[in-house]
């Protein structure tokens, strides 16, 4: 959490191109209550961005699935490098039931990368 009430926001990403990670941090505000999954997150300026948990693993918090601000942005978020195939299957079946295009999902191999 940030002093301000927002919460801090850090991504990290690999570039496979590059051979390197890359960070970006942002900061988070929760558009209505703090105990709903509805903020607007931003990464650089003031300019903000929605991002929607519509599923979450509320009993150990190891995945979440978000959405921005309409069907073309979709994340699937977790605390592993990988998640059960059968857990995969079925996230991607609800939002595919929601209307999400889940063919477009890119799923990045994480065995090889170094840590």
């Amino acid at each position: 959490m940030r002093e301000d009430g927002g919460v801090r926001v850090l991504n990290r990403g690999y570039s496979e191109k590059k051979q390197e990670w890359k960070t970006a941090e942002g900061k988070a505000f929760f558009v209505k209550k703090a105990d709903e999954g509805y903020l607007k997150v931003s990464f650089f300026g003031p300019f903000y961005g929605s991002y929607v948990i519509f599923e979450l693993d509320s009993k150990d918090y190891q995945y979440s699935v978000v959405r921005g601000p309409n069907k073309s942005y979709l994340w699937i978020l977790a605390r592993k490098s990988e998640i059960e195939p059968e857990l995969k299957q079925e996230l991607l079946s609800r939002a595919a039931a929601l209307g999400f295009d889940t063919t477009e999902l890119i799923f990045v191999e994480h065995a090889h990368l170094a840590r």
